[in-house]
């Protein structure tokens, strides 16, 4: 647009353009001073370059600033494209992962059962709402059975299990019946192989 172009061809006729002046005319194209293509190559970068996002950082998320900061340092300080795109990739994963782990959430039930507490719990349970989902069970009191429905959570990974068995294990050391219902079929697979607490009634999706 900057440059005059109007249609969705422009792109297609700049890019057949410089492929002829590569194939066709590289004899010519050789002959053009070094200087004069780092003048151009300058002048290229700065009118692409989107000097309002540099006004906008304020208002934009923390988050997408620091990955657009790294990105743009790393491939100033190594001269390597890749290597700024990469650590863009991993920061964008890493601060995805963290926002993903804050959407688990426990549930008490309200029930008229005197020492009974009822949970459900939704979300997705993976090492980065593992500590969030330990932490959302009130552990004080002296409960005699505890239910935790599992229907709208999935577990993704080991620490998945060992924050399920560490609540689980934290109930029974107060004397508590602890069951866990509703589990898929993933869910179960997985705590039946690397889980700790007994698994006897499982299969059907419940866990004393």
């Amino acid at each position: 647009m900057t440059s005059g172009a109007r249609g969705r061809l422009s792109t297609l006729w700049a890019g057949l353009f410089l492929l002829f002046l590569i194939l066709v005319l590289q004899d010519w194209v050789a002959r053009i001073p070094m200087a004069a293509l780092v003048a151009v190559m300058i002048m290229v970068s700065v009118g692409t370059f989107d000097w309002k996002s540099v006004l906008t950082l304020r208002s934009t998320p923390v988050q997408s600033s620091i990955v657009m900061l790294a990105t743009t340092i790393t491939v100033v300080v190594t001269h390597d494209l890749s290597k700024g795109v990469v650590l863009g990739v991993i920061l964008s994963a890493i601060f995805f992962m963290r926002k993903l782990g804050k959407t688990i959430v426990v549930q008490e039930i309200e029930t008229p059962e005197p020492g009974v507490l009822r949970y459900h719990v939704s979300g997705q349970l993976f090492f980065g709402s593992a500590d969030v989902f330990a932490a959302s069970f009130e552990h004080h009191g002296q409960p005699t059975r505890v239910e935790i429905d599992m229907s709208d959570v999935h577990l993704w990974d080991l620490t998945a299990v060992v924050a399920v068995d560490k609540v689980v294990f934290r109930y029974r050391r107060q004397g508590a019946e602890v069951r866990l219902i509703g589990m898929n079929e993933a869910a179960q697979s997985l705590i039946q192989r690397v889980g700790k607490h007994d698994k006897a009634h499982l299969p059907v999706g419940i866990a004393h």
